[in-house]
C-alpha cells in the first residue's frame, strides 16, 4: 500500500491480530487496536505483559511473527521497506536516553536531521534551539549529557526525538529510570507535546498521568488486550478480574 494512500481521516497506526514471539515465549498473542492522528493512547499493564515489546514493533526495532502494523499506510514489516522513511515518522523516546555524551546537548538534537536527512545546519540549530526551548531546557544548550540531570537528559532525548519532525511519538517507560522529583518535568513536556496535537503512545506506569493525558487506555496482560476505554470510565468502570487487580495495586 503507497503512503499517498493514507489521508488523516483513516487511523495514523493500525495494528491487526500482531503476534510476537520470542524463541518459545509468545509474548504479544494477537494485538489489535488503531490509532488516529493527534490521538494520545497510554498502554499499561504488568511487567512482562508485552507492552514495551508492542511499541517496539511499532518502528520495526523488533521485527512480529504474524499480523500487520502500517503506519500512514506504511508496512512496518514489509521486507522492501525502507526504515529510514519509517523512523522519519516515528520517533522513539526510551527508558535509557542514549545520548551521545561527548556531544553538547544541543549537538545531539541536531545531529540526526543534518547526519540523517541532510539538512541544513543552520536551518536545523534554529530548530534544535525551539526545541530545546520547547522541553524547558532554555540555558543548557552547550551542556554535556554528564552534567545534566536524568530528567534533563529525558527531554534532551525527547528534543532529538522531535527535531526528526515525526507524525508519531513513541515513549517507552520514560520515567521509570528517573527520580520522583525529575519524574513531573519529564511528564510536563510529554503532555505540552500531546496538547499541541502530536499522536503519542505511551507505556506507562504513571496511572495519575494516564487518567490526565490520554484519550483512550489499553491494558496488556500475558500478551493480550484485556481491557480498554477512556480514562473517565477505564478506572471507574474496569470489569475484567485482572484489570482491577492491577488497578487497586498501584491506584
Amino acid at each position: 500500500m503507497s503512503n499517498n494512500s493514507w489521508s488523516p481521516d483513516q487511523p495514523i497506526v493500525s495494528i491487526k491480530d500482531v503476534h510476537k514471539s520470542f524463541g518459545d515465549l509468545e509474548v504479544l498473542k494477537g494485538i489489535t487496536f488503531d490509532v488516529m492522528k493527534g490521538e494520545v493512547i497510554c498502554i499499561i499493564g504488568p511487567s512482562g505483559s508485552g507492552k514495551s515489546t508492542l511499541i517496539r514493533c511499532i518502528n520495526a526495532l523488533n521485527d512480529i511473527n504474524s499480523g500487520s502494523i502500517t503506519v500512514e499506510g506504511l508496512e512496518v514489516h514489509d521486507p522492501k521497506l525502507d526504515k529510514l522513511e519509517l523512523r522519519k515518522k516515528v520517533g522513539m523516546v526510551f527508558q535509557q536516553y542514549n545520548l551521545f555524551p561527548h556531544k553538547t546537548a544541543l549537538q545531539n538534537v541536531m545531529m540526526a536531521p543534518i547526519k540523517v536527512l541532510k539538512q541544513d545546519k543552520a536551518e536545523v540549530e534554529q530548530r534544535a534551539r525551539a526545541l530545546m526551548a520547547q522541553v524547558n531546557l532554555q540555558g543548557k544548550e552547550d551542556s554535556y549529557p554528564g552534567e545534566l540531570s536524568g530528567g534533563q537528559q529525558q527531554r534532551v532525548a525527547i528534543a532529538r526525538s522531535l527535531a526528526m519532525n515525526p507524525d508519531v511519538m513513541l515513549f517507552d517507560e520514560v520515567t521509570a529510570a528517573l527520580d520522583p522529583e525529575t519524574v513531573k518535568e519529564v511528564l510536563v513536556a510529554i503532555k505540552d507535546l500531546a496538547q499541541s496535537g502530536m499522536t503519542c503512545m505511551l507505556v506507562t506506569h504513571e496511572m495519575g498521568f494516564a487518567r490526565e493525558i490520554a484519550d483512550h487506555i489499553y491494558f496488556t496482560d500475558r500478551g493480550v488486550i484485556v481491557e480498554h476505554g477512556p480514562p473517565s470510565t477505564f478506572f471507574t468502570e474496569a470489569s475484567d478480574p485482572r484489570t482491577r487487580e492491577f488497578l487497586s495495586q498501584i491506584l
